[in-house]
């Protein structure tokens, strides 16, 4: 009995897997396909700027260039006009980069300003008021730049605060430290110049094509160079473009978002006092009413330059172009003759676009 019911079951196999050869015989041997659809001529824009942020403030330098070219003539395309844009956008680019990196991360840095004149009060009040050694003035100038970043950066990673309100309280901390060591008294050029001349030493300058190039405008330029390889060659880099794209899938992928994130703003707080040191030079003097308009100027700077407010998008050339591109702009209406209340309405429409546009570019992540 036992193989009978046996030579059953596997004649019943046996019909199962004949049924099964032929109905598979009889269906479509074609592979799945999935119909490719064209992507139009604006969608294809959309990605190319979406990958590439940097290509729309180069390219509204080059219009601007030569727009502003065309209408005003060769006074513009002087070297020495050049050069004076350069050395007018110099202490704003520092202070974005600081922007930049903490925009990456979707933040935001309302003290940069506070951070930029305290450290420039610092250096300078040491330097001269306190016969402190000029290394000295600026090693704790630029020690207090950091533990403001540091301060900002454990606000918003340990007790969980958003960085608008964490930086916007501490824009009023900073700015009443400011006016508390400062006694709200200038430290005029002739002193520097007597007691702590190295302090000026950014806004000498030497000759080139017949303009004034400023090392502080070459510092500027290798600053940005630096970031640039941090953020594109180094794993921190990479880390902070997660920490900016999705904090919460960054974690998870195993990377530590806080001490991230405390290193960006520490980083920002030491890139603002190397902004002061700068700014001391640029300007000849030190006063607790320099660079005050240094954080909306910085933050133009960056949405022009493509970088996204949502994060995790930018680029830090970007900042250099965008802060050009409003250097191009005062300096082409001004010669041009237009009043300045209509140069800031310009760069008005130009940070309202630019943040328009990535408002477009996000979709296609979305």
């Amino acid at each position: 009995m036992s193989d009978t019911a046996s030579q059953a079951a596997k004649a019943a196999a046996e019909q199962r897997v004949a049924d099964y050869e032929r109905v598979l015989e009889q269906s479509d041997q074609k592979l799945a396909a999935f119909e490719a659809r064209q992507r139009g001529i604006l969608e294809r824009i959309q990605h190319l700027l979406h990958g590439s942020p940097v290509l729309v403030p180069m390219f509204v330098l080059f219009l601007s260039l030569v727009i502003f070219g065309l209408l005003i003539g060769h006074i513009f395309f002087d070297p020495l006009n050049f050069m004076l844009i350069l050395q007018q956008v110099t202490v704003v680019a520092v202070v974005g980069i600081a922007q930049t990196l903490v925009i990456l991360t979707a933040g935001i840095d309302l003290s940069v300003s506070a951070i930029l004149v305290l450290c420039s009060i610092v250096m300078g009040r040491l330097s001269v008021h306190y016969g402190w050694p000029w290394e000295l003035g600026i090693l704790v100038g630029l020690a207090v730049g950091t533990a403001c970043g540091l301060v900002n950066g454990l606000l918003v990673t340990k007790i969980r605060l958003p960085p608008f309100i964490v930086t916007l309280g501490t824009l009023n901390i900073f700015f009443a430290l400011n006016l508390w060591f400062s006694n709200s008294e200038t430290i005029q050029n002739q002193d520097l110049i007597a007691k702590a001349n190295p302090l000026l030493f950014f806004g000498n300058s030497f000759k080139v094509f017949g303009g004034d190039l400023t090392y502080g405008s070459i510092f500027m330029i290798l600053l940005f160079f630096g970031v640039w390889y941090l953020l594109n060659r180094t794993a921190w880099g990479r880390h902070v473009h997660a920490v900016g794209d999705d904090v919460d899938a960054a974690r998870l992928a195993g990377i530590q978002t806080d001490r991230t994130l405390l290193m960006v703003y520490a980083l920002a707080g030491l890139i603002c006092a190397l902004g002061a040191f700068v700014m001391i030079g640029r300007v000849g003097s030190i006063s607790p009413n320099n660079g005050q308009t240094s954080n909306l100027d910085s933050i133009t700077a960056v949405v022009i330059g493509g970088t996204s407010l949502f994060g995790g998008r930018g680029s830090i050339f970007g900042t250099l172009f965008g802060a050009l591109i409003i250097g191009v702009f005062v300096n082409g209406l001004a010669l041009y003759g237009v009043d300045v209340l209509w140069q800031e309405f310009a760069i008005g429409v130009l940070s309202i676009t630019a943040v328009a546009l990535d408002q477009w570019l996000r979709r296609v992540s979305q």
